[in-house]
Parts: structure tokens; sequence; C-alpha cells
């Protein structure tokens, strides 16, 4: 009596999926957690957001509740399970692609839809390589997933250098041979490029972080074994064939720079040209106003979708303040608009909403705001190679200059002056009306779902791989500048010869407040390698710089860090953050706490400065 059979509108293993359609709501529920990640709260969900403000680009600030993006800046926790969030949610990913790769077959693909067929399973593999990547920079050593039934195996941490590279190296190439050359042109979806891209961006953190290779020009990198499975049908790889990836995109992916660095940034829109053109004094954004109308970000090619964007979290206009369709452990109420733009809005003239004085950009949370490391070490390039780069005020407000009556709030802290521009939150005006996010102007954006224009109309995409990354890190696998020229032509700096130091500034300029530097700080300085690597020195260099702390613009005081010093807490942690507790518990001790994060030494633990 108690054995039944699911009823036939029920979904189970042996029925779904049962069509191709099937297969691809499979897959929309695989990319949907990247904007549980990229939507969310960014201090709770979003690894790049964290790798920006645990770099030397940014500090913590935001005001004084805001303590979590403190924690994380100074490389130490508020609690034991801080660092939760994205465990789940990959995690939850990789189960999810797990499930897709093992029933896919269950459809009964006719011979027309055999490309379909491989196009979607190799997005799979793609997906399920880049959520463990995205795990394994961010805890090290962890259970390595590769079926929807986990065994006891499984369930133990594995090597990331040994194993889970080498599974990660096999997704890629599973997706690189099973997925079509299709752009699709900003539609969300991966291809061939994007898993060639990302199988370069794995291979040289592997490289670097765990061989200790930091001049990968010069240094010999042995092969690696591969995982054999559906499209991964190489035994190894090697350095050439990921230089051949990456060759293939640069010859055949179609993908070309923006002629103008500012064309990939919401503030160059045409409504804020326009406005810049109207005679209209007081709203009047001189940055852009050089900028040819059909280069702004909302022109064919640009912004959203443009040519030189292989891969990047995508919104619409569908938040709401209580979204729990996912169950608890997914929640997250903002998650299809862009939040990232509110925490990295102005803090400045928040307190009675006028944001005239800042225009054209909107308020928000002001955390993770510019270090004067990155204002000072880029002036410092430009001064003494004689030339200014588009690109600083093109990914910075100086607020002071910029802004016609810029303030601070009363409970700022570690402000430097400086604000991320890239992904700020724009304003306008239109037709006589009060200023509001630009967004509420533009076509099939007005009315926000969330009833909250500041916090909910912001749409654009978070860039996860530009081409100009490609040109980038071909030359520095190749030591040939030809590529990297290309990125310095652009920006309108001097085309320079290879060297390590130069490709190391540039990707810090090309892609500063993009979630990218601080795993290539920690490449460049290998596991292990002590308060004197790259990184540590990078991050230390912070120690004395000079802040505005509770709005007291005439009693600046030196930066400091919280516990002990930002070279040793790098040091002990080699960048990654604490496993949480909560995961510990539950792995019955499985899980094995990252060196560094000993809960009983302080030096781990937040300590309020301000």
């Amino acid at each position: 009596m108690l054995d039944t059979d699911p009823r036939k509108t029920e979904m189970t293993k042996s029925t779904f999926p049962g069509k191709s359609g099937d297969v691809e709501s499979e897959l929309a529920g695989i990319y949907s957690l990247m904007n549980v990640m990229g939507g969310g709260d960014a201090t709770v969900t979003n690894p790049y957001y964290w790798w920006e403000v645990m770099s030397d680009n940014c500090y913590g600030s935001g005001g004084l509740q805001d303590t979590e993006v403190k924690a994380m800046h100074h490389l130490v926790q508020m609690g034991s399970n801080q660092y939760e969030k994205p465990f789940v949610i990959l995690y939850g990913g990789v189960k999810r692609c797990n499930d897709l790769i093992e029933t896919i077959d269950l459809v009964p693909w006719a011979e027309e839809e055999k490309a379909l067929r491989s196009q979607l399973l190799g997005e799979g593999f793609f997906m399920r390589g880049l959520y463990t990547l995205l795990l394994t920079q961010l805890y090290g050593d962890i259970p390595l997933i590769t079926a929807s039934d986990v065994t006891p195996d499984m369930e133990n941490e594995a090597s990331a250098e040994t194993a889970i590279y080498p599974q990660i190296f096999s997704d890629f190439t599973s997706g690189i041979n099973l997925m079509g050359t299709d752009r699709g042109y900003g539609d969300g979806h991966a291809n061939k490029y994007v898993a060639e891209a990302y199988l370069a961006r794995a291979y040289m953190f592997w490289a670097g972080f765990y061989k200790k290779v930091q001049e990968l020009a010069t240094g010999a990198v042995p092969e690696v074994n591969l995982v054999p499975q559906e499209g991964c049908t190489a035994t190894s790889l090697s350095k050439q064939n990921v230089i051949d990836a990456l060759k293939d995109i640069y010859t055949h992916g179609g993908y070309k720079l923006c002629e103008d660095y500012r064309s990939l940034w919401q503030y160059s829109n045409s409504l804020v040209w326009d406005e810049a053109h109207d005679g209209d004094a007081g709203h009047n954004y001189d940055f852009i106003k050089d900028l040819p109308r059909e280069r702004c970000f909302d022109q064919p090619g640009m912004g959203n979708g443009n040519t030189e964007e292989l891969f990047q979290v995508q919104f619409m206009n569908a938040s709401k303040w209580a979204i729990n369709n996912l169950g608890s452990e997914y929640a997250t109420a903002r998650q299809y608009c862009n939040y990232l733009s509110v925490f990295w809005g102005l803090r400045c003239n928040s307190t009675n909403g006028d944001v005239d004085h800042t225009y054209p950009f909107n308020q928000g949370w002001g955390q993770g705001t510019p270090s004067c490391n990155i204002w000072n070490d880029w002036t410092n390039a430009e001064t003494n190679g004689g030339y200014t780069d588009i690109r600083k005020l093109g990914s910075l407000i100086d607020c002071v200059n910029e802004l016609e009556d810029y303030k601070f709030e009363k409970d700022d802290c570690e402000e430097s002056g400086y604000a991320v521009k890239k992904y700020n939150a724009v304003t306008c005006e239109k037709s006589g009306s009060s200023l509001a996010p630009w967004w509420d102007f533009v076509d099939g954006f007005k009315k926000s779902s969330l009833e909250n224009s500041m916090q909910g109309d912001n749409f654009e995409d978070f860039y996860l791989m530009r081409y100009a990354d490609v040109l980038l890190m071909l030359t520095e696998l190749t030591g040939d500048a030809q590529y990297m020229n290309e990125v310095q032509r652009r920006a309108g700096v001097p085309e320079t010869p290879y060297s390590l130091k130069t490709v190391q500034d540039e990707r810090r300029w090309e892609f500063a407040f993009e979630g990218l530097r601080f795993n290539d700080m920690r490449r460049w300085s290998g596991k292990d390698g002590g308060e004197n690597c790259y990184a540590a020195k990078a991050l230390q260099a912070q120690n004395g710089q000079m802040v505005v702390v509770r709005g007291k613009t005439g009693s600046k005081i030196p930066m400091k860090h919280m516990t002990c010093s930002w070279a040793k807490r790098y040091a002990e942690t080699n960048g990654f953050v604490a496993k949480p507790q909560k995961q510990i518990n539950l792995m019955n001790g499985k899980l094995i706490q990252n060196k560094g994060w000993d809960g009983a030494n302080t030096e781990t633990q937040y300590v309020t400065l301000y």
C-alpha cells in the first residue's frame, strides 16, 4: 500500500527532462545563481566585489555600522559564518550542473537536435567548471563534487592543485569542444570562446599560485593530466594549448575593443550626453562631452552587449523586496537589478537625498570606496610616463574636483575622496522631470518593481570576461606585446614592449573594480609567498595612507590594520577566506578550516577602529 508511482504530471529523475525545453529550463536555473550572487547584498554574496575590497584597490569604508565590508578589507571576520553564502550558492550551482550532465540523455534527441544537445551539455560542463573555480579560489581545498549522488569520497576535501584544477580544466575543455561559436551579442549564455578564455584564466591562476610560475612568458609549467569525459578526449593540457585557445578567440572570435573606453560604462549614456550639450549649465557632465554620441553606452555595439563583452551577469526589471523562490539558502531580495551600483554609489549628501551636487551620480552605501593607493599609483605612472590615461577618470570619480559640492557623511569611515565611476548609479533629468536613475527614461525599464528607483533601477551588465582580458592574457603568456599594445592604444597611453611589470600595471588599470585584481595579486605571489610577496607588499602599502573618518576633512587619520598588518594576514591566509563553521559542523570534520583562520587567534577577529 505504501508503494506509489508518481503522477504523470510530477517531475522526477525518471521523467525529467523529457524534451529539449526542459534542459533549457535546467540551464536557466544554473545561470540564475549568477544573479543571486551578482544582484544580492554584495558584502554577503558577490565574490567579485569581495576580491576588489580585499585588494589594494579599495578600502572597506562605508558607515560605522558597515562592519562586514571592513572585516573583509582587513582580512578578518565578523563571525564564524561571515563567508558562508557563496559556499552554499556555488555548491547549489554545481549540483544543478551535475543534474543536467547526468540526465540530458533522458531526452529522445532527434538527429536535427544533436547540435542543440551538444551546446546545452557544453554549457553545463562550462558552468560546473566556473562555479568550481570560484569555490576553490575562495576557499582553497574543498570537496570536489562531480555527481548528483554524492559519495563519501566526494565529501572529503580534495587538493585544489592536483585534483580540483584538473577537473576545472577538463570541464572547460568539454565546453570548448561541445559548444558552438555563436556569440549571441550579450545574450548571457556561454559559447566556445568564453570557455577558451576561462580556461586561460583558470590555468594562469593555477600556474602562478600553485606552481609559483609568476612570469608565465618565460617560465616552464608542467602539463596537467585531464579527466576523461564527454567533450574532453585530450589526455593533458599544456601552456601552448592555452595560448592556442586564446589565439582562436583572437583570430576567429569576432570580438573587438570598443573604440572609447568610456563607452563600456553607463555614465556615458546618451541622456546624460544630451544634457551636456543642451546648454544647461546646471547639468553638464564635461567628462563625456567630447565623446561622439554614437559611442554612448546605450548606442548599438556599446554598453550592455557590446563588441568586447564575452561573458557577463545580466539584469532586468523583475526584482522584488521579498523574492524567495529559491529557498532560504538562495533567497535574495534584489537579484535581477545590479545592486552593486548601490554599494558603490556615493554616500555623500545621502542624508537629504540631494543628488544635484553629485550629478550625474546617484547616492548609495559608499562601501568599498577606491583606495588612495590606486589613485596615487596611477597618477605616478602617468607623471613618470608623461601621458594621461583615460581609464583613470574613466574608472574613478575624483569627488572633490569632479562634483559640485561633495560632502562627507558624519559616520563615514576610511574615505579616500574617490569613488568607483564604472558601476556607480547614474541619474539624469528629462523633459522637466526631477533627477532620477537614467534607466527610468529608457523604454522597458520604467517603474521599478522595487518601487525604489535609487536601489532598484540599475541594470548595467557586470562584466565577467572582456576581450581586453584575452589580449592581456595573450601578452602575459607569450611575451608578445602586440596584444597589450591594442589595449594601450585604446587607452591613449604609449605602446610599450613586454615586461611583467607593464602587464601587471596594465591589468590593474584596465580592470580596476571588476573583481580581478586580488587573484592577479595572488598568482603573482605564489602560494606561501610570505610577507614580502607581491600581494603582501601591495596590501601593506595601504598602511599610513591618510583618510577621512566621521566626515572630519580637516583632520585626516592614517590607515592602520585592524589587528596586526595586511602583510601578515595575507601571508597567513594566502588570500583564502574562512570556511564557514556551520558547513564544517555539517560535514562532521571532513571540511578543514583554512590556514590563518584559527578562531582562537584574536588577529582573525573584527575590532572596532572608529
